[in-house]
Parts: C-alpha cells; sequence; structure tokens
C-alpha cells in the first residue's frame, strides 16, 4: 500500500530494480527497500556474492530496522534511504561466491554494459537504479578469508572524504590505493559518479556473527544520525583510526604444517610475541613460530587450520596504542 501512516509518510515501499527472464528456474530479480521521504539520501546493498551470507544478514536486518524507524516517524524532512539486500540470488541459491555459469564478479563489471555477459546486464541494471544517491554504503567481504577488525574502506580516488568515514564509528577507516582492476567496482564507479562511498567490512563471510551485524547496523545508524537523516540516539563508537592499507604489516608463514594461532583480531600484540605456531601433522613437531616485529594490535588473523608455506597469516597494525 502507498496509503501515508500517521507520520504523513509513506510506508515501506517494496521494487524490483531489475529482473531477467530463466528459461528453467524462477525470474532472476533484485528487490530494493525504500523507507522515509523522496530524497536520494542513501543507498545501501548487501550481498553480491553467493557466499556473503553475513553480508545478506546485516541487510536483511538492516531492513528490519529501517522498517522500524519510519513506524516510529524518525526519518527527518524529505531524506529517504534505499536498502538493497541481495544482487545475486541465484549465486547465493547454488552456494558459488561468483556467477554459476562462468565463474564472472559483478562487483568488478560497474558501471556495467546493458548489452554484454549476463553480470555485466545485471550490474548496469542495478547501477542505473543506484546513481544519484548522496551516498552510498555496500556491506563488504574481505579479499582474505579470516578473522579480520570490522572496518570502514575507501579508495583513494581524489573524492573520497575519510571525515564522513569517520562519522560511522568503526574502529578503522582503510584507505586503499586502487589497482587497474578496482575500477570496475562498485565502490570506485560510485564515487566517480559523484556518491560518497564507502564499504563496511563485518568479522565474518559465510557465517553468521550477530555481534558483528550488531555493530555494522549500528555504526549505518550512527552516521544517519549524525548526518541529521535520523533522529536517533545511538552510543557514540569508537574514534576510527585512519589507515593507509600499505602500512599493514603482512605476516607470512615460513613453514606448511597446521596453523595453531594464539591471538585473533584487535588483539594487542607486543614486539618479540609469539603469534602462532606450525605443527608437523605427521610428527606433532613445531617447524616454525610467527613472533610480532613491533608493539601493535591484530587487523587480520588467518582462522582456517591448514597453511601453505609463505601464505599471509597476520597484518598487524604497527605502535597503534603507543
Amino acid at each position: 500500500s502507498d496509503c501515508p501512516n500517521s507520520s504523513g509518510r509513506t510506508p515501506m515501499r517494496e521494487e524490483v530494480i531489475f529482473r531477467m527472464e530463466s528459461v528453467y528456474r524462477e525470474d532472476f530479480e533484485v528487490k530494493s527497500y525504500h523507507f522515509g521521504g523522496p530524497e536520494k539520501t542513501m543507498c545501501i546493498i548487501g550481498n553480491m556474492r553467493g557466499n556473503e551470507i553475513q553480508q545478506l544478514y546485516i541487510a536483511g536486518q538492516m531492513v528490519r530496522t529501517l522498517k522500524r524507524f519510519e513506524e516510529e516517524g524518525r526519518f527527518i524532512r524529505r531524506h529517504g534511504v534505499t536498502v538493497i539486500p541481495c544482487a545475486n540470488p541465484y549465486s547465493v541459491n547454488v552456494g558459488k561466491r561468483f556467477w554459476a555459469m562462468d565463474n564472472s564478479d559483478i562487483n568488478r563489471m560497474y558501471p556495467g554494459y546493458n548489452k554484454g555477459e549476463t553480470t555485466q546486464r545485471i550490474a548496469a541494471g542495478i547501477f542505473e537504479k543506484i546513481q544519484g544517491y548522496r551516498f552510498g554504503v555496500q556491506f563488504s567481504s574481505f579479499y582474505m578469508p579470516g578473522d579480520f577488525v570490522s572496518h570502514v574502506r575507501m579508495m583513494k580516488t581524489d573524492y573520497e572524504d575519510t571525515g564522513l568515514a569517520q562519522l560511522f564509528g568503526m574502529p578503522f577507516v582503510v584507505l586503499r590505493k586502487p589497482v587497474p582492476f578496482d575500477t570496475t567496482t562498485l565502490n570506485f564507479n560510485w564515487q566517480v559518479w559523484d556518491t560518497k562511498a564507502f564499504s563496511l567490512y563485518s568479522r565474518s563471510t559465510e557465517k553468521i556473527d550477530k555481534k558483528g551485524a550488531d555493530m555494522a547496523i549500528a555504526a549505518v545508524c550512527r552516521f544517519l544520525s549524525r548526518m541529521n537523516v535520523l533522529n536517533y540516539n545511538v552510543y557514540g563508537g569508537y574514534e576510527s583510526t585512519v589507515l593507509i592499507e600499505e602500512e599493514l604489516v603482512s605476516l607470512r608463514s615460513t613453514a606448511s604444517g597446521l596453523y595453531i594461532p594464539h591471538v585473533k583480531s584487535f588483539d594487542s600484540v607486543e614486539r618479540g610475541q609469539i603469534l602462532a605456531d606450525i605443527i608437523d601433522p605427521l610428527t606433532g613437531v613445531t617447524v616454525a613460530q610467527t613472533e610480532a616485529p613491533e608493539d601493535g594490535i591484530v587487523f587480520f588473523a588467518k582462522d582456517s587450520p591448514l597453511v601453505m608455506e609463505n601464505e599471509t597469516l597476520f597484518k598487524i597494525v604497527n605502535k597503534l596504542h603507543k
């Protein structure tokens, strides 16, 4: 229904923003949910890859939260927020990270091409609908599987705004210098088309982490409150530290075997501290250890039990707490 509620606003609007017919299964549909007024204030996108279950969960909970805020009349003036929980339902259904037919990545296809390959057409259809928003938020998955600190990530495009990114109140704001293939990501293209774009990273991807999801939702609500989009009080969060990704120190394994970590993400470590053991799986003997090179904080920690030689085990933010 499009009838106004008691606050004078129309309730949550559901829309299919992209549809693709299918011969053998139900049509491919990307749905959006809009809250508040008619202005294009913020667009939020959940999972774009089939294994991004945490990101899908966060976006769904974001819909639930904003629906409640709208019913309570918390949106200020004509500000509006749109949420697209799932941009790749087919890959979710078949349990594949990328497009099942050709293993292509929708998030490497922007701004898209409406006469191109399937994922190019999907990207073009989505991007056409999400242009013109003042702010864009993507719930993203980390490029390496493992345990990492929740953070906001932006690409250095000369359009980035770290001051705005700090308003989310996440522990870190990470700036990444884009390489050529990054120019086809949503974040990069959003920025080029005059949308302030932010990628929010939760600590999980394929498993639901409710605590991490609550932190991401609170971060978005905090930002919207600080930008006078929502009349809502949320706790202050963190005083975000801005990092350049190249400043993170990578610690790699010197042997292969069973990996036994002694620390997790966001732990403080001291110089010389043993962070992990690598064990020979046949003899049980420790064949290598990983030491902290300086005092710092663990930004990323590998969390799967098997390790290959020269594999990244940790990324450390050095001397952050000094």
